[in-house]
């Protein structure tokens, strides 16, 4: 249970001081175009870096976690909406999971 404390206090720490760092260091606007363009794409990159991979080691094999990845790509590339691309998603993966384990039989 010790560990525990110290690992929460450690993280909180970490946490806060990335959050309040650039409020201390920044005392004016930023105007550098390429300052604020990075800035801007790190939430997303770092999203990406976090979910891409997740996205391959969801099921239990890499190629449907491939394949539903694929699938939500190309909804999400023609527009349509989160909640259609999960579920597209989702069902392209289990389908696939299904006709792998089929196969392997």
């Amino acid at each position: 249970m010790k560990d525990f404390w110290i690992y929460l206090l450690i993280l909180a720490g970490s946490t806060y001081l990335v959050r309040a760092i650039p409020f201390a260091a920044m005392r004016k606007k930023i105007e550098n175009r390429f300052v604020k363009s990075f800035l801007y794409y790190i939430p997303y990159a770092v999203l990406s870096a976090m979910t891409l991979p997740a996205a391959f080691y969801a099921t239990g094999n890499v190629i449907s976690g491939a394949v539903g990845l694929a699938v939500g790509g190309f909804f999400a590339y023609r527009g349509k909406g989160l909640t259609f691309v999960a579920i597209v998603s989702c069902a392209a993966a289990f389908l696939a999971e299904c006709a792998i384990r089929l196969v392997a039989q």
